[in-house]
């Protein structure tokens, strides 16, 4: 990394230059720097609205950088050791379909782990391509699935040798971490591509002691969320690519669903914070890693709880783990994770990350601060003390593998009758179903519906988990086949 040159930040310098020259908007946006809307310049401030300005030569082109947005570009594939780096303002949810959407075609294969976000199965609905799932192992404590073994892998290729892709998260939400650089020489010696989500993973390219990246593993691609550990404005995201990637026709794929009117607000966010990780993200992420070691501590000592952490490894289903991940088990204390998060907020005034039936997340950044974890410390020993109950009649399974009877995309647009969810045992889904945050599907179209499921969904739903994905709001009735 030219440590020299990343001190630039190209869009932003860009638009600090366009800022002076007291240009006479007759261009979109239509509030024209904020005047046309006076409260949410009041709202936002001056320079916000100031900066969010149309696509112009001055500023480049995100459909097809020349000039600033390239070279800010230029400089995250530097920082992050890609081939080429992609400004996404769609979301990791436009980069994981974009990486997708330039590995596979309608009818191609994909080897991923079950438990993968939601924008993954959405890329597939769209393209056509056949998932080929590696179920993975559960923690039988913890209730939450693991990674990928490399014996896993190698079972599936062997039974599907003409898959075009594997696709791995690294890390998963809970901080657990797969052999990347095992998984990368199976595939490419298999002549498959590795993809690599990443959208919880953006400090394994700065920090010291945390798992490897997937770049650094000889990944092909991989989707960064620059927002949430990275410290951009939400939305915005990388897309990184290796020298055996055709990077135009990966811009092409991107621009066939991403927007036309790209923020600069997005963009310039983008550009700072790469900067700021490449100067100063060592030194932030090691403080991010102490303050997660000192929770888990704290959190271990007071009892009940269990922050888990790098004691999980075991060479195989967890080759690593992330030392910034603060996850707690909290079925002990007789509690789902749901309601502890919702404690946490209405009592508390503590907004965590996630909780599902038997964790919690407190996702930890470079903006944390010791004085806050401490208050989460405590109020965690409180509700113990508070809130504590048996945990008889509780469930503690986090993933049930699928039955998978068609493609997604047929399922999808297949026609479809709506039923009630109890009624829909053995039936096959045509719609997504998710507990929100983490993401993650409990049923997807093209899945069989079992009872275990329904109870599941019932079961999350009556803790107060948010659901989402079906056309019915209320989660009463799932759209099936025919």
């Amino acid at each position: 990394m030219d440590r020299k040159a990343q001190e630039r930040a190209p869009v932003y310098e860009a638009l600090e230059k366009f800022g002076k020259m007291r240009v006479v908007p007759f261009d979109v946006p239509g509030h024209k720097r904020g005047r046309g809307n006076p409260e949410l310049a009041k709202l936002l401030g001056e320079k916000c609205v100031s900066m969010d300005v149309n696509s112009m030569k001055p500023l480049d082109n995100l459909c097809h950088p020349v000039s600033v947005i390239r070279e800010a570009e230029q400089l995250a594939a530097d920082a992050f050791g890609a081939a080429n780096a992609f400004l996404m303002v769609g979301g990791t949810t436009s980069a994981v379909q974009s990486m997708i959407l330039s590995s596979v075609k309608a009818g191609e294969k994909v080897i991923l782990p079950r438990n993968m976000h939601r924008s993954v199965m959405g890329a597939l609905v769209l393209c056509g391509a056949v998932p080929v799932y590696v179920n993975p192992d559960c923690d039988a404590r913890l209730g939450i699935p693991l990674g990928i073994r490399l014996e896993q892998l190698e079972e599936t290729i062997a039974r599907t040798p003409d898959a075009k892709a594997v696709l791995v998260n690294n890390p998963t939400y809970y901080g657990i971490c797969s052999d990347m650089r095992g998984i990368v020489q199976l595939a490419h010696a298999h002549g498959m591509k590795v993809l690599a989500d990443e959208a919880h993973g953006t400090h394994f390219y700065f920090g010291e002691g945390l798992p490897l990246s997937a770049m650094a593993a000889g990944a092909d691609m991989a989707a960064v969320s620059m927002h949430k550990s990275g410290g951009s404005l939400t939305q915005s995201s990388l897309l990184l690519t290796g020298p055996a990637v055709n990077a135009d026709y990966v811009r092409q794929i991107i621009n066939l669903t991403q927007t036309t009117s790209a923020s600069y607000l997005l963009l310039s966010s983008l550009d700072i914070s790469r900067r700021n990780l490449a100067l100063r993200g060592r030194e932030a992420f090691a403080g991010v890693i102490e303050l997660a070691e000192y929770a888990r501590e704290e959190i271990n000592d007071a009892g009940g709880w269990y922050a888990f952490g790098k004691e999980l490894k075991n060479g195989g289903s967890v080759f690593d783990f992330d030392a910034t991940k603060l996850s707690v088990h909290t079925l002990d204390v007789g509690l789902a994770g749901i309601e502890v998060y919702d404690i946490l907020r209405d009592e508390y005034d503590i907004q965590i990350e996630f909780g599902d039936l038997g964790n919690i997340l407190a996702y930890l950044s470079i903006g944390d601060r010791k004085r806050d974890v401490e208050r989460l410390v405590s109020a965690l020993s409180e509700i113990r003390r508070l809130y504590a109950k048996d945990r008889a009649g509780m469930m503690d399974n986090e993933y049930i593998a699928p039955d998978v009877a068609v493609t997604p995309q047929f399922a999808f647009y297949s026609p479809k009758e709506c039923l009630p969810i109890r009624d829909t045992a053995g039936r096959i889904c045509t719609e997504f179903v998710m507990c929100y945050p983490p993401g993650i599907p409990i049923l997807a179209p093209g899945e069989r519906v079992t009872k275990e499921i329904i109870d599941y969904i019932l079961y999350a739903k009556d803790k107060g988990c948010q659901l989402t994905g079906p056309e019915d709001a209320a989660i009463e009735r799932l759209n099936v086949l025919k």
